[in-house]
């Protein structure tokens, strides 16, 4: 009888353990946390070729210091929506709204989170560390409430989601200088976004209406929002192209960035025609290879070709 009881008890512990990690991948948003060191990594790597040589330990540092940061920003995203987040289906089972996570467990781990990550960064170089902190703060407590606001709210979280390629290439250097190559990152990143967030706000807008989300820049599904994810998608060719007219990248990143933005195009004019939500989603879709592929390609153009 004792065995069972304690094999009970046993079970009992793993499926807690077991719902506190699937709760904590929910909090930190683990997928698009390693999306976003996965881009610091790329940057990072770009600027190793421009010091001569890859510093792994700063490597790990900016793995583990940025996924804490973002965990940490995602956390706190969490922490000031759980009200709206009960009222959309995408989110009221995530473990604050749901009940399984407090508040307070979550303000926790979320603070340890970024003082830890931001801590880590700055031992790499004051500038890596200053702007994760700021993409912290612009992230969780200017672009979350904004949501709610106004649709600029897609252009004011651009800005922190196009610093993780600046956090990667800054953290390559003792010293870092701003030149062509981070820029370049950070507006091929900036400008994706665009095409990216909104073809998802069109595909889930009544979710996004139900805790009064304002993300489509016409507020609606309609022929302006159209127009804007075609003009957006239109800026990605010349966006792409940057790297080669500056003499960053090579022919291959060039046709990569044409062939990618004419893709968004033909997909944007599809919705632009049709107004409908698979149109979006062929929008959204693309948006998801585009980025990956185009920093890879860059990554391979700019160190194994030259």
């Amino acid at each position: 009888m004792r065995e069972v009881v304690s094999d009970l008890k046993l079970e009992g512990s793993k499926a807690a353990q077991g719902t506190f990690i699937s709760d904590l991948k929910q909090l930190v948003k683990v997928r698009l946390t390693f999306l976003v060191v996965f881009s610091a990594s790329v940057s990072f790597l770009i600027a190793c070729r421009q010091t001569g040589n890859v510093n792994w330990l700063s490597w790990v540092m900016l793995t583990v210091g940025g996924f804490l940061v973002t965990g940490g920003a995602n956390g706190f995203n969490e922490i000031l929506e759980k009200d709206l987040d009960k009222m959309m289906s995408r989110t009221s089972d995530r473990p604050i709204p749901s009940g399984r996570m407090t508040t307070g467990q979550a303000l926790v781990m979320s603070l340890f989170m970024s003082i830890t990550g931001t801590f880590i960064l700055l031992k790499l170089n004051l500038l890596t560390g200053l702007v994760a902190m700021f993409s912290i703060l612009l992230y969780a407590f200017v672009y979350t409430p904004s949501k709610r606001k106004s649709p600029i709210a897609v252009f004011i979280g651009a800005f922190p989601g196009a610093l993780p390629p600046l956090i990667g290439y800054f953290a390559a250097f003792e010293r870092p200088e701003i030149s062509w190559i981070p820029i370049i990152l950070f507006l091929i990143q900036f400008v994706w976004q665009f095409p990216h967030f909104w073809s998802i706000a069109w595909v889930l807008d009544e979710d996004y209406k139900k805790a009064g989300f304002q993300l489509l820049p016409t507020k609606s599904r309609d022929t302006g929002t159209a127009v804007y994810i075609l003009m957006s998608s239109i800026m990605m060719i010349p966006v792409g192209l940057l790297p080669w007219m500056l003499g960053f990248g090579g022919l291959i990143t060039a046709i990569t960035g044409v062939i990618g933005g004419l893709a968004f195009c033909l997909y944007s004019i599809k919705l632009l025609k049709k107004l409908d939500i698979a149109s979006a989603k062929s929008v959204m879709f693309c948006s998801f290879f585009y980025l990956p592929v185009m920093q890879l390609v860059l990554l391979f153009d700019f160190i194994v070709l030259r």
